[in-house]
């Protein structure tokens, strides 16, 4: 069974970082596609990193996601954090290898969440 399990979640004030980590259990092989996303409240749920550097433009230069195979861990940096970085973050996996760069922009791709890590900036 799949079980990812976030932290590293927080309060800080705008300009600060923080690292999100996501410890990943069940997985197996090595063609995973694992990624981040957030959900602020009252909005959708967004993409926010995906291994292979992909990253949309409200982040790109600011995080930067990264993996420890030995650690079976998923990492997101996130520096120059801004108050409307204020969100849920959640580690996503997807037992297999997208065929298309567009899948994994998309939630519904994933078929594996962990529980989620508040991020919290002040101004």
């Amino acid at each position: 069974q799949v079980r990812l399990v976030e932290s590293g979640g927080g309060l800080v004030q705008a300009g600060g970082s923080l690292r999100l980590s996501c410890v990943a259990s069940g997985l197996t092989g090595s063609s995973n596609s694992m990624a981040w996303f957030r959900q602020a409240p009252g909005k959708e749920r967004e993409f926010v990193a995906a291994l292979r550097a992909y990253y949309p433009d409200s982040v790109k230069g600011r995080f930067t996601i990264s993996r420890d195979n030995a650690k079976n861990t998923l990492y997101l940096q996130m520096n120059s954090l801004k108050p409307e970085d204020t969100a849920v973050y959640y580690c996503a996996a997807y037992t297999g290898a997208f065929s298309s760069v567009t899948y994994y922009y998309r939630r519904q791709s994933y078929n594996y969440w962990g529980q989620g890590t508040q991020v919290t900036v002040s101004s």
